[in-house]
């Protein structure tokens, strides 16, 4: 650290007052006496001293002459021509800097006992703050805005009439050492409640004003939009219109299919269709790059919309996860001989179906998305899939298999085989378990 060497003072930090009471050498240093200078010793016979004692030398009285101290103010000078000096009450240095340091310290003890007071009137806040006893009563909805610290809550909570002060709700959490565990969102509160049981209620689930919508796996865009509109509350016309460039769609994506990631989702007071759907949109990014969906499509020469294709397929075939490795293995062994995938939810996609019968007039409907019909993958997903279908379109197990075919959908059990006579009896199978064989 930069500052004055160990041992030196400062002059600021140091009353100058002398510290020695003999007399100070002069700047040429101590003046040598001659043996002439010493005062005469009383010879045998002269007269008694008046007071019978000897009179004090010079250095002893602080006289003149014997050094270079200069007369001052209450110093009297040389009293006749003999140079003997009479001392009428001076005051020394070392008492006058006592007597201001006496000063000071007295102005600092009022400074202190003054600051205390203002200073106990600062902290009292801190020190005590106001709060109210008990539960509160009547009932209030506040907003926690992400990112909140404490001292914001506290505002939050002091502004509605929550809490009697901020610094209450802040010192409950320290004292509880619970300021991590606060989250944002709505909640239902009461007013006039005591900052501890603020606190409670914050950190119960149950305070939380929010709706809770889950989406399972495999759903199509219109039926993940009609569950959101009835368990979020939300108009469904709002959620059909929305406009997609402002829902954070991926640039490779055509549209809201394959792209709604199915989860669980928190849809709080205030959340518009815009909100919730780009929620969805911006968890299915967050899946595709932990799984590395771009760069591991292309190691399958298939574009990212492919490979989501894919996954939707997988997802909406699928019978345990299991299977999906399998799945997706069926089909890229299709496409690389160039047979028709002749996925038969695909052709339910193409007419808005649900059903686990697949005529012969099914399989003949027009449509791109009819992979009876036509080669290769369809134009884009059939399904929302999820986060275990999107890992099978990208690492297909190792196999020959040509066919699947889900023989039990009660039990989901699906049966594969590389020979068309196996695939032909698991169809029979099949139709059995139905009813209609």
């Amino acid at each position: 650290m930069n500052g004055r060497p160990e041992g030196e003072d400062d002059p600021g930090d140091v009353i100058p007052f002398s510290t020695d009471d003999s007399e100070q050498d002069g700047p040429e240093g101590p003046a040598e006496r001659e043996p002439n200078d010493e005062r005469p010793r009383s010879e045998p016979g002269a007269a008694a001293d008046p007071d019978g004692a000897d009179e004090p030398d010079a250095a002893e009285t602080g006289a003149p002459g014997s050094g270079p101290e200069q007369v001052g103010p209450g110093q009297v000078g040389p009293a006749d021509a003999a140079g003997e000096a009479e001392v009428a009450g001076p005051v020394a240095p070392r008492k006058r800097a006592m007597r201001k340091a006496g000063m000071v310290s007295a102005g600092l003890i009022v400074a202190l006992v003054a600051l205390g007071a203002g200073g106990i009137a600062v902290l009292k806040p801190y020190l005590s703050p106001d709060d109210f006893d008990g539960p509160g009563s009547g009932a209030v909805t506040v907003r926690i805005a992400p990112g909140s610290s404490a001292q914001a809550i506290g505002s939050v909570l002091a502004e509605a009439g929550v809490v009697a002060s901020a610094q209450s709700f802040v010192r409950v959490t320290e004292e509880r050492a619970v300021t991590n565990r606060l989250r944002p969102g709505h909640y239902r509160l009461r007013k006039g409640m005591a900052a501890k049981a603020a606190l409670d209620l914050l950190l119960a689930p149950s305070s939380r004003v929010v709706r809770r919508v889950t989406v399972p796996e495999g759903l199509r865009t219109s039926e993940v939009l009609a569950r959101v509109a009835k368990l979020a509350g939300l108009p469904l016309k709002e959620l059909q219109g929305v406009d997609k460039a402002l829902v954070g769609l991926p640039s490779y994506a055509e549209g809201l299919e394959g792209f709604l990631f199915p989860a669980t989702y928190e849809i709080e007071p205030g959340d518009t269709a815009v909100d919730v759907l780009a929620a969805m949109v911006e968890r299915f990014e967050l899946a595709a790059r932990q799984i590395g969906l771009e760069r591991e499509a292309a190691r399958k020469h298939l574009t990212p919309l492919e490979a989501v294709t894919v996954a939707s397929m997988i997802q909406a075939e699928g019978g345990v996860d299991a299977d999906y490795p399998k799945i997706s293995r069926v089909i890229y062994n299709r496409l690389q001989k160039g047979t028709p995938l002749e996925i038969d939810s695909t052709v339910l996609y193409a007419q808005n179906r649900r059903s686990l019968k697949i005529t012969e007039r099914d399989t003949k409907v027009d449509s791109p998305y009819n992979t009876y019909q036509h080669r290769g993958l369809p134009p884009g997903p059939i399904a929302n899939p999820g986060e275990k279908a999107l890992i099978a379109a990208l690492n297909p197990a190792q196999g020959d298999w040509h066919w699947f075919v889900t023989t039990d959908p009660a039990h989901r059990i699906t049966k594969f085989t590389n020979k068309e006579s196996e695939f032909v009896r698991y169809r029979e199978e099949l139709n059995k378990n139905l009813g209609t064989g």
